[in-house]
């Protein structure tokens, strides 16, 4: 496994428990320091603080609600991030965040993890996976 991600601090906007185990073992298999997942906007709204938050990983929907307001606080905060999304109107998201990396679901973990590095400045940029 590379380092990719080593030392980071990420949070991770998924619902689906597996994909969120998964997500959170691949991450930490890459070096991250920590991984907190939050599974649905309540959550998110109760971990307001983004203190120490090096990327995120944010899936659009949670639960059916959108997390694109979200994505614009972290834009705001100059938190690097990509969308990792089953979501299928993603005219929408490119439209709206142009530069940010959607990788669709499903996808290879090293997409991910390469797509994650990218954002954080670690690799160069790739576009959408």
């Amino acid at each position: 496994m590379s380092n990719l991600l080593a030392g980071m601090r990420i949070l991770l906007l998924e619902d689906e428990f597996l994909i969120a185990m998964d997500v959170e073992q691949l991450c930490r298999d890459h070096g991250a320091a920590n991984v907190v997942t939050l599974r649905d906007l309540e959550e998110l709204e109760r971990h307001a603080s983004l203190a120490g938050t090096d990327a995120a990983i944010l899936d659009v929907m949670l639960g059916g609600a959108s997390t694109l307001s979200f994505a614009h606080k972290l834009m705001q905060r100059e938190i690097p991030f990509i969308f990792a999304s089953g979501y299928t109107d993603l005219d929408e998201i490119f439209e709206a965040f142009p530069n940010i990396t959607v990788v669709s679901k499903p996808y290879a973990g090293d997409d991910l993890v390469e797509a994650l590095a990218a954002a954080a400045g670690r690799l160069p940029a790739s576009g959408s996976v």
